[in-house]
């Protein structure tokens, strides 16, 4: 059985792309399976080839890294995503994180950090640039001030949270139910719960909630 770890890569810069290509060849234990040169294509690639790990360019056109791991986080595709990005951008970097991104790089050290984050997230762990680390700081702040300031946060078990987050990529019950293989009457059950934990009262009131703390959770 072939054990090597099936790699897709995903740049609309042909040079920059086959220099990944190149690079990851060298390693025995990763075989490139597929290569895209925009994020449509690369998301018909993920679906078609479902590699262990997909490369992606943030900046793509079409649609851009986001639009692909937000189709895939829907999908509840099996393949982990990386992303590669020029840029310092909270609002990619935090954009990325809520939806499984389990690895995210920075190009300009991306060939000697690309086979350290693949090895990283193969065995299911969250790698980001050494330089970017600041940013993962500022968001364990931001989650740290939530919970000070609604503690009863803590209260919610593990399935809870995870409805929460994704209510607050605003899904509805049935799309939770069908992403968690559960039943839509098991989500709503969820939903009510965490509202007498919270103590959130009306209609769509935990719906605001979880959109309105979406970077937090």
């Amino acid at each position: 059985m072939d054990s090597k770890l099936r790699v897709l890569i995903a740049d609309d810069h042909p040079i920059f792309r086959e220099g990944l290509v190149k690079t990851l060849e060298r390693h025995d234990s990763i075989a490139i399976v597929g290569q895209a040169v925009n994020g449509m294509e690369a998301l018909e690639k993920i679906r078609a080839l479902i590699p262990d790990i997909a490369v992606l360019d943030v900046e793509m056109p079409g649609m851009n890294g986001i639009d692909v791991a937000r189709a895939a986080y829907k999908e509840a595709l099996l393949t982990s995503l990386i992303f590669l990005t020029m840029y310092k951008d909270p609002t990619y970097f935090n954009a990325a994180l809520d939806l499984g991104v389990r690895g995210y790089l920075l190009k300009d050290s991306v060939i000697e950090d690309l086979v350290k984050c693949l090895t990283a997230v193969s065995d299911g762990q969250y790698y980001i640039s050494p330089s970017m680390s600041h940013l993962l700081i500022e968001r364990k702040k931001r989650s740290a001030a939530l919970l000070n300031t609604v503690p009863a946060l803590s209260l919610l078990t593990p399935a809870e949270r995870t409805v929460l987050k994704l209510l607050a990529d605003n899904l509805t019950s049935r799309e939770i139910a069908e992403k968690l293989f559960v039943t839509p009457r098991t989500v709503e059950n969820h939903r009510l719960h965490m509202s007498q934990k919270l103590e959130i009262k009306g209609h769509n009131k935990l719906l605001e909630f979880a959109l309105k703390h979406r970077p937090e959770l």
